[in-house]
């Protein structure tokens, strides 16, 4: 069995061609360059988790992981249009080094390419694995379109939150696992119990980011620490300060959040602390955690073969970039 981090190589040596075509440079080029920046890789890999934890890795699996990065990547560049952000893994965004309309034509060209690859597949797989791939690209958007829905609202629930997020994150990380055990045939049972790993530990994954917005390194974080803030993102750190705030707190949250002042991240931060929403994110993160764990342990195969999703668990929460 092979760890995340032995299967991060592997796949890496696969991807890290150019992928496009050499003209026109000033399309493709922007392309390429979003990938060369890198990152975890962390759903590819998690197609080739998913793979060999029901069977050795099918051939396949490396034409789902490069359609699953692809289009990661694809949403990446246009979430930081929407989001106009600046900076992307340390680095400058494709919009902001080449200008908008060249960012949404290189993003709609790896849509274009992620496709190429699936369609690569042996014929079996196929519909089943189109149908999950389609659906899980159009709750991304969805959960897209209802972050940013969000930030023109005063009040957003928990809830609300919840399913937007799990939209937005969760399920790519969930599908890209469930596409590795459909390739690796394993049964419907244990495909929806490795699809609640991914969605859970997804959500974890994302109470862990919007942690990191505020309270991470900017340095390890790769990003503007604030940003959320900022942004006036209803994020779990938002929305529990919110709930719990004293009567005065929540009016000047409020008022920060309409005015953005020199000195808006400090004073927000001065909130969440008071509020200690650093000690809440923290145990939230951990209850889902712990039931993606739960999931995993519950699928009907060998504890010998989890143990590297056990370890991709651990490895995401102790992310700090």
């Amino acid at each position: 069995m092979h760890t995340f981090i032995q299967l991060s190589k592997l796949f890496e040596e696969k991807f890290n061609i150019r992928h496009f075509s050499d003209q026109p440079e000033t399309l493709y080029g922007p392309a390429q360059y979003i990938l060369n920046l890198g990152g975890k890789r962390i759903r590819p890999v998690c197609v080739l988790m998913g793979n060999q934890l029901f069977d050795e890795i099918d051939n396949d699996a490396y034409y789902i992981a490069n359609a699953i990065e692809l289009f990661h990547n694809f949403s990446l560049i246009h979430d930081d249009i929407m989001d106009k952000a600046p900076m992307r893994r340390g680095m400058q965004t494709v919009h902001t080094k080449y200008g908008e309309s060249t960012a949404l034509l290189a993003g709609d060209v790896m849509l274009v390419k992620a496709y190429e690859h699936i369609n690569k597949i042996k014929l079996p797989h196929l519909q089943k694995v189109l149908s999950l791939f389609n659906n899980t690209a159009a709750a991304v958007c969805e959960g897209q379109q209802l972050d940013m829905d969000f930030e023109n609202r005063d009040i957003v629930s928990m809830d609300e939150y919840m399913h937007m997020i799990t939209l937005k994150t969760s399920v790519l990380l969930a599908a890209s696992l469930k596409l590795g055990a459909i390739l690796g045939g394993a049964s419907e049972g244990n495909q929806n119990h490795l699809y609640e790993f991914g969605e859970n530990l997804g959500i974890a994954f994302q109470v862990q980011d919007d942690y990191l917005d505020a309270f991470g390194n900017p340095d390890k974080f790769g990003k503007k620490v604030g940003g959320d803030i900022l942004a006036n993102k209803k994020t779990f750190l938002m929305i529990h300060a919110f709930e719990t705030a004293k009567p005065a707190q929540l009016c000047e949250l409020k008022e920060l959040i309409k005015n953005n002042q020199a000195d808006k991240v400090e004073k927000v931060m001065q909130i969440f602390n008071d509020c200690k929403v650093d000690s809440w994110a923290t145990a939230l993160k951990n209850k889902y955690l712990q039931t993606a764990l739960k999931h995993l342990d519950d699928s009907a195969v060998l504890s010998v073969r989890k143990k590297p999703l056990q370890q991709l668990a651990d490895y995401l929460m102790m992310r700090e970039s």
